[in-house]
């Protein structure tokens, strides 16, 4: 069994990260520039604590293989209000994003565990989160299956703007309350 650990990201790993978003299958859904300046506009604020949000790099063996992004919706009130629209949202509630980096590290089953162990983490952190809610957009399959894999249940479709302009804004939205 691998052991999975997290580290916050610094800026020694945008190399990293640049590599990882400009991979096909990271690019597509998450829509990202990355241009060494781009890297550091989006990732830098959070790597040097100046975001509430945290960028966490998620470690198989030692080995960096993927990204969470975790944060309290409440901390950013215009995406809360988006996703109100659409489902209740309980004070307290926590919000995921993820990627597997490296292509050769997909189809393996990892993002359910990284999900899963991150999940694990943020009922630790956050011991008043009452839950997680993950938006994913309806047609990105491998993510929404992953979050089942991980014990998300779908408590909602709407319509959000997509990461990526190709897509329309049908999305999912996923849910996991803490345990009891």
């Amino acid at each position: 069994m691998s052991t999975i650990t997290w580290r916050r990201v610094v800026p020694g790993d945008f190399p990293l990260l640049r590599s990882w978003l400009e991979q096909p299958h990271v690019a597509r859904w998450w829509n990202h520039e990355t241009s060494p300046e781009a890297v550091e506009r989006d990732f830098g604020p959070t790597a040097r604590g100046e975001e509430p949000s945290e960028d966490l790099l998620a470690l198989v063996d030692g080995e960096p293989v993927g990204l969470v992004q975790r944060s309290r919706l409440a901390d950013y009130p215009e995406y809360l209000a988006e996703l109100s629209a659409i489902v209740p949202v309980s004070p307290g509630t926590v919000t995921i994003d993820y990627l597997i980096g490296a292509p050769e590290r997909t189809g393996q089953g990892l993002g359910p565990l990284l999900i899963g162990a991150m999940l694990d983490r943020t009922w630790r952190d956050f011991p008043d989160a009452p839950c997680v809610l993950v938006p994913v957009s309806a047609a990105n399959r491998p993510s929404w299956r992953a979050l089942e894999k991980a014990g998300l249940r779908r408590v909602a479709e709407g319509e959000l703007e997509p990461d990526n302009p190709v897509d329309d804004r049908a999305h999912y939205l996923y849910r996991i309350d803490r345990p009891a």
